[in-house]
Parts: structure tokens; C-alpha cells; sequence
């Protein structure tokens, strides 16, 4: 029997450092060279989007504009156009919507999509994520990374691991193998003070994290502590 029988198959889509990658398709004098969206250097604002150029020099998002400057003085630095990526977004939407009617976006740069129903008419899972990938492609000139996995948590881990472009797929027989080796980061809900929390323990892996009572982690960390010992296994 199939492994994905009776299973949801959940694609998370996740565009490559969306905005920045907007301005570089519809300006290109700013291929290949550092692009960060935010506000100025005057102000507190922070970087909202950074191309994959500038995050060679440490550059990401929720970083100060001004640190910005001092990692990349040549980085090339432009406000937030909300307008233009909620126009490039919702084309986004109507290419998703020609696979399934089950989308639910996140943000203007990320959706889960349930294809589960549309296998009958267009094909496993994997031939639709890489439809969806093609097309965007060709048709809008952005690449995004998608995660293929029975449920959200998942899907959404796996569309971060080999950005940009990427495609990478959780068997449903393999889950464990696919979460142990992964930095306790990648877990949903594992923030900055969470992950220094563990790292003081030296546990730095899902698997770290699995081999811990729910009772400890849970008077560790409260809530998210016991959150956290469901989603490791």
C-alpha cells in the first residue's frame, strides 16, 4: 500500500525573498547585486525583504536599516511597495487556483495549497508542485520553493530547505528521519529565545529535542514546551 493513502497532500508555496526579487525582475540593472527592501537609513524602520545577493553579507529580514549600511554599504536599498506586490501576489493566487480550490495564503509571499482532490484530474502531487513552480516561472519571472508533505507543520519546514527554487518532499513513511537531523530553528514556534533557552542545554536537533519527557520541557518553557514535544515527533 502507498505510503500517502488516506493522506493529505499539503503543498506549502513560498516565494524567493519575494519583494526583492519583484524590484529585481522589473528593474534589471539590479540583477546580481545586493537589494534590500525597507524603509531609509534615517529612519528605525527595518528590512522587510533582502535579495539572495545581500544576504551573502548577513543581511535578512527584521534587521535595522542601519546595520544594514554597515554590513553592505553598497547594497542598494528601496521602500516597501505594498501596491506592486499585492498586484504581483494576487496573479500568484490565480495560478494556484487553476490547481485547486483549496488555497490558503499567509502572507502575500507563501500558501498552503490541499491538492489532495485535484490528483484525479491532474496527477500526483509532485507533477502539480512542479507545475505550479513552472509556471510561476514562465509567467511571472519569480521562482518560489515549495514543501510537499501530509500536513502544514511539514509542508512548511520542507519549503525552506533549498531555497531558492526549491522543491523537497516529506514522505509520509519517513517523517522522523526527515525531522530528527533539523536545528530545533526550524520548528514552528521556536523563536530567538526559545532556540538560546535550548542551546544552553546543548539541545541544538529535533532529535535533541525528542529524546527529552514532555514533563521537562513543558516546566522548561510552559505551553510552548509541550507544544514542542508533539511537533518533534
Amino acid at each position: 500500500m502507498d505510503a500517502w493513502t488516506n493522506l493529505r497532500k499539503i503543498l506549502h508555496v513560498d516565494m524567493d525573498a519575494f519583494f526583492a526579487s519583484v524590484e529585481q525582475r522589473d528593474d534589471p540593472s539590479l540583477q546580481g547585486i545586493p537589494v534590500v527592501v525597507g524603509g531609509s537609513l534615517n529612519s528605525r524602520s527595518v528590512v522587510s525583504a533582502a535579495s539572495y545577493e545581500a544576504r551573502k553579507f548577513g543581511i535578512h529580514s527584521a534587521m535595522p536599516m542601519a546595520e544594514v549600511y554597515r554590513r553592505c554599504p553598497h547594497a542598494v536599498l528601496l521602500p516597501v511597495n505594498i501596491p506592486k506586490y499585492r498586484a504581483v501576489s494576487q496573479q500568484i493566487q490565480q495560478i494556484f487556483l487553476t490547481y485547486t480550490p483549496m488555497v490558503e495564503p499567509l502572507s502575500l509571499d507563501e500558501a498552503f495549497l490541499d491538492v489532495t482532490g485535484s490528483l484525479s484530474l491532474l496527477g500526483p502531487a509532485e507533477k502539480i508542485a512542479q507545475l505550479i513552480k513552472r509556471r510561476i516561472q514562465l509567467e511571472l519571472n519569480l521562482t518560489a520553493s515549495v514543501g510537499l508533505a501530509c500536513n502544514k507543520f511539514l509542508a512548511k519546514i520542507a519549503s525552506d530547505l533549498r531555497k531558492p527554487d526549491g522543491f523537497v518532499v516529506v514522505q509520509p513513511d519517513r517523517i522522523q528521519e526527515f525531522l530528527d537531523p533539523l536545528s530545533v530553528e526550524r520548528i514552528w514556534g521556536v523563536g530567538k529565545k526559545t532556540a538560546e533557552q535550548l542551546h544552553t542545554l546543548n539541545i541544538r536537533t529535533v532529535r535533541d529535542l525528542r529524546n527529552l519527557e514532555q514533563g521537562y520541557l513543558t516546566k522548561l518553557l510552559g505551553v510552548i514546551g509541550s507544544q514542542l514535544y508533539l511537533l518533534a515527533r
